[in-house]
C-alpha cells in the first residue's frame, strides 16, 4: 500500500514535469541578411580578388619612424592592454562554464555532537548498538566523518554545453575586438603622423614666407624714403609680416598637440616624436587593390566580432529555453563515520555511503524564466541588427574612401597647378612693383594667395595620405 502511494506521487510529479517541458516556447528563428554587392562600383572587375587589406601593416607602411611608433603602441597602449585582460577574462569564463557540466568531486571532514531522545528512531537504534565491553556509548553522542562527495547535473538538454559554447564565442569575439583595436590604433597613429609631417612642412613654408615678406618690407621702406610709396604701404606690408609670424605660433601649437596625441596612443608622457619630414610633398599614396566586397566578412575584425556575438546570442536563447525543462541532478558520498575516531578504521562497520537523484522543474510562477528567455531573444535580434549594421558600415566605408581617393587625386593635381600659377604671379608682381607698374596691394594680395594655396596643397597631400590609411583600415588591414 505504501509503495503504491509512492508510485502514484511519482507518476503525478513526472506528468507535471513533462507538462512544464511541453509548455516551453518555440525558438525564434531569424537569420541575418548576409547579401552584399558583388562590386564596389560598376567599373571594377568582380573577378579580381587582390586585396590590399590582406597585406601586413609592416609591408604596407614603409617609413621606419612610423613603424617604430606602431611597434611601441602595441606594447604600451593602455586601451589595448585593457582589451588583452578582457580576453583573459573571457578565457577564464570558458573554464568556468566547462566545469559546470563536469562532475564536481570534493573531500569533506567533519565533527559534531548530538543528543537524541531515547524514544526516537535514532535513540532506540543507539540502545541496541553493540559496543565492545568497556566502551560505552557517550552521552551526548559525538559524530566524526571523513569522506568524499560528488555532485553532477546531468546535461540532458545541453544547457550547460551551450553555455560553454556561448562563452567560447564571446572569447573569440574579444579576440576580434582586440584585432579591431589594433587596426584602429594603426590608423590613428598613421593619420596623426602624416598630419605631423604636413604641419612641419607648413611651418617651413611660413618661415620661408616670413623671410620673403621681411625682405619685401625692407624694400617698401626704401621706396618710402624715395617718396615712391606712402607710409600706408609700409604699414600694410608690416601688418602682413606680423600676420604670417602669428600663423607660425598656431602651427607650433598644433604640432605639440599632434605629438602628444601620438604619445598618448603610445602610452608615454609628452616627448618629441621622431619623424622624417624632409620630403612630405613628394610622398606618393599607395596603390590600392580593393578585392571583392565579400572579403570584408573575413578581413574586417569588427564584422567577425559581430558574427561571434550573434552566435553567442543564439546559444544564449537555447540556454534560456532549456530552463523550462526539468533538470536532473545526482549527488553521492562515500566515507567513514563513527561517534569515536578510533572506530573510523573499523571497516566495513564505519563505512557510510549515499546516492541521491533529483529531478526538478518549474511548474508555477515562471515569470523569471519567461523574462530571461524574452531578454535572450531580444538580445539575439539586437545582435542580428548589429551584424547587419556592421557589414553595411564596412561596405560604405570602403566606397566612401574609394571616392575620396579619386577626388583627392584630381584636387591635388588642380591645386598643384594653382600653386605654380600663383608662384609665378608673385614673382611678376614683385618685378612690376619694383618698376612702379603695379600697386602694392596687388603684391600683398598675390603673396597672401600664394601662401594660402601652398597651405591648401599641403593639406590636400595630408588628406591623400590619410585616405590611403583609411582605405587600408576599411578593407580590414592592420591586425594581421
Amino acid at each position: 500500500m505504501h509503495i503504491k502511494k509512492i508510485s502514484n506521487w511519482f507518476g503525478i510529479a513526472f506528468v507535471a514535469l513533462a507538462y512544464t517541458g511541453c509548455n516551453a516556447p518555440s525558438l525564434v528563428q531569424r537569420n541575418p541578411n548576409k547579401a552584399i554587392s558583388a562590386t564596389y562600383n560598376n567599373t571594377q572587375n568582380p573577378a579580381d580578388s587582390t586585396n590590399t587589406g590582406k597585406l601586413k601593416w609592416r609591408d604596407y607602411f614603409t617609413d621606419p619612424h612610423l613603424i617604430a611608433l606602431i611597434d611601441t603602441a602595441f606594447k604600451n597602449n593602455q586601451e589595448l592592454n585593457i582589451t588583452l585582460q578582457e580576453i583573459e577574462i573571457s578565457r577564464n569564463e570558458i573554464r568556468a562554464r566547462k566545469g559546470e557540466y563536469l562532475p564536481f568531486v570534493g573531500l569533506r571532514g567533519g565533527a559534531g555532537v548530538e543528543k537524541a531522545g531515547r524514544y526516537t528512531q535514532v535513540g532506540s537504534s543507539e540502545a541496541t548498538t553493540e559496543i565492545k565491553p568497556g566502551r560505552e556509548t557517550p552521552e551526548p553522542l559525538p559524530d566524526f566523518m571523513l569522506g568524499a562527495y560528488a555532485r553532477w547535473e546531468v546535461d540532458i538538454w545541453h544547457k550547460l554545453r551551450n553555455a560553454k559554447k556561448a562563452a567560447v564565442s564571446r572569447y573569440l569575439s574579444s579576440v576580434e575586438g582586440k584585432n579591431f583595436m589594433m587596426t584602429n590604433i594603426i590608423s590613428e597613429i598613421a593619420n596623426s603622423y602624416y598630419e605631423l609631417l604636413a604641419l612641419d612642412t607648413q611651418l617651413n613654408i611660413v618661415k620661408q614666407n616670413i623671410g620673403i615678406q621681411t625682405n619685401a618690407l625692407r624694400i617698401v621702406k626704401m621706396e618710402k624714403e624715395a617718396t615712391r610709396v606712402t607710409e600706408l604701404a609700409v604699414r600694410r606690408f608690416e601688418a602682413q609680416v606680423l600676420n604670417t609670424q602669428n600663423r607660425q605660433y598656431t602651427i607650433q601649437q598644433r604640432i605639440v598637440e599632434t605629438e602628444n596625441r601620438i604619445n598618448f596612443l603610445l602610452g608615454r608622457y609628452p616627448q618629441p616624436v621622431l619623424r622624417n619630414n624632409e620630403n612630405f610633398e613628394g610622398l606618393m599614396p599607395n596603390i590600392i587593390q580593393t578585392g571583392i566586397p565579400s572579403q570584408l566578412m573575413a578581413n574586417r575584425p569588427d564584422v567577425r566580432q559581430a558574427e561571434q556575438d550573434l552566435e553567442a546570442a543564439k546559444l544564449d536563447v537555447q540556454v534560456a529555453r532549456a530552463n523550462f525543462y526539468p533538470s536532473l541532478g545526482l549527488s553521492a558520498a562515500v566515507g567513514l563515520q563513527a561517534f569515536n575516531p578510533i572506530y573510523l578504521p573499523n571497516i566495513p562497520k564505519s563505512i557510510m555511503a549515499n546516492l541521491i537523484g533529483d529531478l526538478a522543474g518549474p511548474l508555477i510562477n515562471k515569470n523569471a524564466i519567461h523574462a530571461t528567455y524574452n531578454t535572450a531573444n531580444a538580445k539575439q535580434i539586437q545582435a542580428i541588427y548589429n551584424y547587419e549594421r556592421t557589414v553595411l558600415n564596412a561596405y560604405i566605408e570602403v566606397v566612401n574612401q574609394l571616392s575620396n581617393i579619386s577626388n583627392l587625386e584630381q584636387s591635388y593635381a588642380t591645386k598643384f597647378k594653382e600653386v605654380q600659377a600663383l608662384n609665378e604671379s608673385t614673382a611678376i608682381s614683385n618685378r612690376l612693383f619694383a618698376s612702379a607698374r603695379a600697386d602694392y596691394m596687388e603684391v600683398l594680395l598675390t603673396q597672401r594667395d600664394a601662401l594660402e594655396s601652398r597651405f591648401d596643397l599641403i593639406e590636400t597631400k595630408m588628406q591623400q595620405m590619410n585616405a590611403t590609411v583609411n582605405i587600408y583600415r576599411a578593407l580590414g588591414g592592420g591586425w594581421n
